[in-house]
């Protein structure tokens, strides 16, 4: 067999000679297609295969727990870990922030009854127990946010030395649309405040909850005053914010516009009355109910009208104030109707509160202290002249209505 092999193998013609390497190419063509992708394509797909394994999607967060408090009441349950009280907390405190989204922040269970009962809008609610919901008003809870949280949450982030375990954001009110209470609109008197250069939170929110308590019919703001909504006013005010209306962030241009028609302005001031001066343009310096004379303040920047300018014995040439009639704040100065404006204990009386008070006839009311004694505090002072003014208006009512009653036939 063997030899029929190598007979038949030299009876075929001569073949080419086998190419170096041919195995391999036998092989290459038994090798399966390579496809070929386009250059985005290929990109990508190197791309993807650098890349590390991805990490496995984050778990599903868990449901809400809900529950009932009441006939259509229903609240949410903090889960562990949520950060939503301290992050409305640290906002709701900043002014940018109020001013910008229009919030505020109220806590106790005092002050939030009285913003609800007032129309105030509530958007969420923090509460550490239910028993806290009961004491509200149902009809406003219904349309809010409530969320239930650890006592130990809302003390963390309370300012109360022994928080309640409440603290509501509303939206920021508008006093034109808040309902006040009837008895403070039976016992309103035709009394207001203006209130210019009170920059201390303590002391703006008692003058605030003086003014509820003397019937005054509204309280005015300049700017230069610290926000009303700011927390600590809020706690001092002890809910006058709902009480009588409180038109804040004011320029003196603006500020007769709030005023009633026919309205006198007086100042309250702890300069010693003396003799009493008449109302002439002499160059004195502005002194307020909380400062002692003294202190100068330049005119308000946002009153585009520059106040009359005087010049001094030495040539310096300033702001021209008036001097107004001083007398003892006891004494008769209320008529119908009577504002009075408080300065600050820092800046004083402004020139423009003097110049609004002498254009209506006001006057200034002197508060005396013993000499040697500091001047009043400005929250002291505003306490002292609005009761006189309530009483001497309830006084000169009385006698009207006995005029009435017995009329004298001449």
């Amino acid at each position: 067999m063997a030899a029929l092999r190598r007979l038949g193998r030299s009876l075929l013609p001569p073949g080419p000679a086998a190419a170096p390497g041919g195995r391999r190419g036998v092989r290459a063509l038994r090798r399966s297609p390579v496809r070929v992708l386009p250059p985005q394509k290929e990109q990508r797909a190197a791309a993807e295969q650098r890349q590390s394994p991805r990490e496995p999607p984050p778990p599903p967060l868990p449901a809400v727990e809900r529950s009932s408090a009441g006939p259509g009441l229903w609240y949410e349950k903090a889960a562990a870990g949520d950060r939503r009280l301290g992050k409305v907390v640290t906002i709701a405190k900043s002014k940018k922030f109020r001013d910008h989204h229009g919030k505020v922040l109220l806590e106790g269970h005092r002050l939030i009854k009285d913003a609800l009962e007032a129309g105030a809008v509530l958007q969420t609610l923090f509460f550490s127990t239910v028993g806290h919901l009961k004491e509200l008003p149902e009809a406003q809870l219904k349309r809010a946010n409530l969320v239930k949280v650890k006592f130990e949450d809302i003390k963390s982030w309370s300012d109360l030395v022994t928080p309640q375990g409440l603290i509501g954001i509303f939206s920021k009110p508008d006093h034109a649309k808040l309902s006040y209470p009837t008895a403070q609109l039976t016992s309103s008197l035709p009394l207001l405040l203006i209130c210019d250069n009170i920059r201390d939170p303590g002391n703006l929110g008692t003058i605030l909850r003086s003014a509820a308590g003397a019937g005054c019919e509204k309280v005015l703001l300049t700017k230069g005053c610290v926000d009303p909504w700011e927390p600590k006013v809020l706690r001092a005010g002890m809910g006058a914010h709902f009480r009588l209306p409180i038109v804040a962030n004011l320029d003196w241009e603006s500020v007769p516009s709030n005023l009633p028609a026919s309205v006198q302005v007086c100042v309250a001031d702890n300069k010693d009355g003396g003799a009493q001066a008449e109302t002439v343009p002499v160059l004195r310096r502005a002194s307020g109910a909380g400062s002692a004379p003294g202190n100068l303040k330049p005119p308000v920047k946002s009153k585009p009208k520059a106040a009359p300018e005087c010049e001094n014995e030495e040539g310096v040439t300033s702001a021209c104030v008036p001097e107004l009639a001083g007398q003892y704040y006891y004494e008769n100065w209320t008529q119908t109707p009577v504002a009075v404006v408080i300065g600050g204990e820092t800046h004083g009386l402004s020139p423009d509160a003097l110049h609004l008070a002498a254009s209506t006839g006001g006057k200034r009311l002197i508060i005396p202290v013993v000499p040697g004694v500091d001047s009043l505090n400005s929250a002291i002072a505003a306490g002292i002249v609005l009761f006189e003014g309530k009483r001497q208006l309830l006084r000169r009512h009385k006698q009207e209505d006995e005029r009435q009653k017995f009329p004298i036939v001449g």
